[in-house]
């Protein structure tokens, strides 16, 4: 399988996935805002972030005018977000709380959109 294909589909359920998960269940997302502000959790996520990011950037960092530029931002933003949770987590965790959950939850469901939108071009359903 194409390294593209593979990370469209994998942001895509990515997207997917989380969105249904914060639906069903819209305490988690103050959780996990909760949770953000216990040191250990935060290392474990930026190392994650920075992780996925890096896979990410590394075998795909593909700046053309097409839906790989998509997957290559998806992959410079976690590595992005990773490094700054990690060098700088009183500040980011600040951040995120500053923003109101209703903005949040809007978010989420943009991200579900360029879910879809992902997974259609992985998979082919709905020819454009």
């Amino acid at each position: 399988m194409d390294i593209s294909l593979f990370l469209l589909k994998f942001w895509g359920w990515y997207c997917v996935i989380f969105f249904f998960v914060l639906t069903f269940n819209p305490k988690r997302t103050r959780q996990i805002i909760e949770d953000l502000k216990d040191q250990k959790f935060t290392i474990l996520i930026s190392f994650l972030a920075i992780i996925i990011g890096l896979l990410n950037v590394l075998s795909h960092n593909i700046w053309e005018p097409h839906i790989s530029l998509l997957v290559t931002l998806f992959g410079w933003l976690a590595l992005i977000l990773g490094v700054a949770l990690f060098t700088f987590p009183k500040i980011m965790v600040k951040w995120i709380t500053i923003f109101n959950i209703k903005f949040i939850q809007v978010l989420y469901v943009l991200l579900f959109f360029v879910g879809l939108f992902l997974l259609n071009d992985a998979y082919g359903i709905v020819l454009y």
